[in-house]
């Protein structure tokens, strides 16, 4: 077994392979001067059980292209398996049509990985579900609620209500808040346009109650935003978030940072901006012995079904 990383998280991967006691494999990761992707690998990988991880992160479209070229490179050079680990995967709000003449761009990104030459997918917390099936090679979509439930446990908070940000999300806000013994509460929202979100009503309980706002990812903090005021506007006692991807892209640092929020939980699939460390209101957990575990589970050929339970 051989890890490698792009330039997406490379502290998460260094993470990772602390976990698993080895090091990263050695390879070179450049630009030419006119913004080409230059790779290769530093070492023999014949016949090896890859891993290469690379993440969207805030530069979606050249980490996908850095991922292309380096599963390319494996390819050519004979490894025996390429997983690629994906914390997390980019386009993936983008999985059916939602309106005449528009592309289904998680497909595509899914087709292109597969034609580099993968062998295995390893992902977090996918925003579908549904899109493992736009693959026909192994999808493992690890969870990260245990992390971020294990964590809000340590709070010891009383009377804790999860929220479902919108209709969409109560499946996996459901799941979460049964890993918190917890009643689920639900935002009533539609959103007139792409990025705008509109409240309209709280379904559930949450006056006089510690709430916690679930979600897989906090992009503008638009719908987030907007959830925590309608939250407050019914009384809510301390107003949460937990969310596995902080992708926080446009103004998504100065509304939290003017919001009711008090805290969100995040994990580090994603690396946190300056901006987001410096608000304090962040908290990152690592998902770095997941990950490991999953490698070395998928390494040895053993189960990896019991990391979702």
């Amino acid at each position: 077994m051989k890890i490698f990383t792009g330039s997406s998280n490379p502290a998460l991967a260094q993470e990772i392979v602390e976990y698993l006691k080895t090091d990263l494999g050695r390879c070179v990761l450049k630009r030419f001067s006119d913004g080409e992707i230059r790779f290769y690998i530093d070492e023999n990988v014949r016949g090896e059980d890859i891993f290469i991880i690379q993440s969207g992160s805030s530069d979606a479209n050249s980490h996908l292209m850095e991922l292309f070229l380096m599963i390319d490179a494996f390819k050519r050079s004979s490894a025996g398996r390429i997983t690629a680990v994906i914390p997390y995967f980019p386009y993936a709000r983008q999985d059916w049509k939602d309106k005449p003449r528009v592309p289904i761009s998680a497909r595509l990104v899914s087709d292109l990985i597969e034609k580099a030459g993968a062998n295995r997918i390893l992902t977090m917390d996918l925003h579908s579900p549904q899109i493992q099936g736009f693959f026909s090679i192994p999808v493992d979509n690890l969870m990260a609620s245990p992390v971020l439930a294990n964590h809000i446990k340590t709070l010891k908070l009383d009377d804790v209500t999860v929220v479902s940000p919108d209709a969409g999300g109560v499946g996996r806000a459901r799941v979460f808040a049964k890993r918190l013994d917890a009643p689920l509460a639900i935002i009533d929202k539609r959103r007139p346009a792409p990025n705008v979100a509109e409240v309209l009503h709280v379904i559930g309980d949450v006056a006089g109650r510690n709430v916690v706002i679930f979600d897989d990812m906090v992009d503008t903090a638009g719908t987030l935003t907007e959830s925590a005021r309608a939250l407050s506007e019914q009384k809510a006692k301390r107003i949460f978030s937990a969310a596995t991807h902080p992708v926080l892209s446009g103004p998504a640092v100065d509304r939290i940072a003017s919001s009711k929020l008090e805290k969100i939980f995040v994990t580090n699939t994603i690396p946190l901006t300056d901006k987001a460390a410096a608000s304090g209101r962040f908290a990152v957990l690592s998902v770095a012995e997941l990950f490991g575990e999953a490698i070395r589970r998928i390494n040895e050929g053993s189960s990896v079904s019991s990391l979702f339970a």
